[in-house]
């Protein structure tokens, strides 16, 4: 790395302390699977458009001698500058007007940490709002919580009343006889009264 990058890694240190957000980053948390691509986005909005973006790598856990990576950065002449230990075949940077655009190939747990956007002013340096990236082996899942199977209760229902043809027919039935009865008796009865009024005269003949 050049030797003013050196040199101006204490300074950078200093300005991430003061968060300033003029620098607008996507997304600001992320968690990953190993081995896949990671874009992260620096808008510079505020920036004019030839301004060069630094991206910046805090480690996941800092420590008070831990100081921020330089990575790379997109120069005037549209040439990319890496860092002194950046594998340049996982780290690419492209710049898209006011966007910087870093994507991380084939990410590792090594790779986790908070990465930072910066632009050099005179005489201010402004971060970005910072981006949070997570490598992991397998990537979490929410469990979905248990549900008690509530058990159904079992409703003993009387018998549905089943209306039979043979209990129908059997008044009916019943009916018609007691008819037929009675109007034989009723016919018996007046052929009797008719025997009664008709034999003296059939005697006396």
């Amino acid at each position: 790395m050049r030797l003013w990058l050196w040199l101006l890694l204490p300074a950078v240190q200093l300005a991430a302390l003061l968060g300033s957000s003029t620098l607008h980053q996507t997304p600001q948390y992320l968690v990953v699977q190993t081995n896949t691509v990671v874009p992260l986005v620096c808008d510079a909005k505020a920036s004019s458009t030839s301004t060069s973006i630094y991206w910046l790598k805090q480690p996941q856990d800092p420590s008070m001698h831990s100081h921020h990576e330089f990575l790379a950065v997109v120069d005037s002449t549209k040439k990319t500058v890496y860092g002194k230990d950046v594998k340049q075949e996982r780290l690419t940077v492209r710049q898209e007007g006011t966007q910087s655009i870093l994507n991380l190939t084939s990410v590792k747990p090594a790779d986790s940490g908070v990465y930072f956007c910066l632009t050099i002013g005179t005489p201010k340096l402004t971060f970005g709002t910072g981006t949070q990236l997570r490598v992991v082996d397998v990537l979490p899942t929410t469990a979905q919580p248990t549900k008690k199977s509530t058990p159904k209760k079992i409703r003993c229902r009387p018998p549905s009343p089943v209306t039979r043809k043979d209990s129908l027919c059997a008044p009916l039935t019943l009916g018609l006889l007691a008819a037929g009865v009675l109007i034989l008796l009723v016919s018996l009865a007046v052929a009797i009264h008719l025997y009664c009024k008709l034999s003296p005269l059939g005697s006396a003949w």
